[in-house]
């Protein structure tokens, strides 16, 4: 294994990791210094225990994506890639290879966990309310196994909302939308973002023009689901009506 590790500032220098507990940087710190040189750690408890920190701190690495946990306990470095790059001659790949089978590379270099696909499955799976179609081959992943997400609905939905006329066909669209439900969000929640930003959006000549799959699916996502549920507070807060 590579003794060296490197970080990159554009995870490292967000708000997002920086409005965590110092305790929980420190953690995620250590467990990229432990890592294999595929990112993979399978003793987080021990390196938690060793540096003080809890399982709270792990947990809140898991909830901001920062880690991507494995039902067996293993756990990857989601940015990993945008942080190391190691030479060939030190490299040498991760020996959890069921694991890492599970993972995609998103063009961003951040790993995003595969869509399980559920003609394997004993139950059916849904995304939001809509039944998910098995005739259709993944042409991102380059897999002969069905693409189950809909992709349709998502940008006919987009185009309904701000009359506009988005391709659910085009490669960057369908790769900002597969790379959002890889992170475990469903079809509501993009309605939702979608709703949320065309209320704020779609009467300012500034900002129309980012009503884009490519701003609203893309890795701002999830801060702009969170607006809705401020709003929401905000709401109930003032007896069931929105602030002026």
């Amino acid at each position: 294994m590579a003794q060296r590790r490197m970080f990159s500032k554009k995870v490292t220098d967000t708000d997002t990791f920086l409005d965590m507990p110092l305790s929980t940087q420190a953690l995620y710190f250590h467990l990229n210094m432990h890592a294999d040189d595929d990112g993979f750690i399978d003793n987080t408890k021990t390196i938690q225990r060793m540096i003080g920190s809890s399982d709270d701190d792990r947990k809140l690495l898991v909830a901001k994506q920062f880690l991507l946990p494995f039902e067996n306990g293993l756990v990857v470095i989601k940015d990993w890639r945008v942080h190391n790059y190691i030479q060939g001659d030190r490299y040498h790949k991760t020996q959890y290879i069921n694991e890492k089978s599970q993972l995609v590379v998103e063009e961003n270099n951040m790993y995003t966990k595969r869509i399980q696909d559920v003609s394997n499955m004993d139950t059916q799976v849904r995304l939001g309310k809509v039944r998910l179609g098995k005739d259709r081959k993944d042409i991102l992943s380059g897999s002969e196994e069905p693409d189950q997400l809909p992709y349709k609905e998502v940008v006919h939905y987009l185009n309904g909302k701000t009359g506009s006329k988005y391709r659910s066909s085009g490669t960057k669209t369908k790769k900002s939308i597969k790379a959002r439900f890889n992170e475990g969000f469903s079809l509501d929640d993009f309605k939702t973002v979608i709703d949320v930003k065309s209320k704020q959006w779609l009467t300012d000549q500034k900002m129309k023009q980012y009503l884009r799959p490519e701003t609203l699916f893309g890795t701002k996502f999830e801060s702009y689901l969170n607006e809705n549920e401020v709003t929401s507070k905000l709401a109930m807060k003032n007896g069931g009506y929105g602030t002026r």
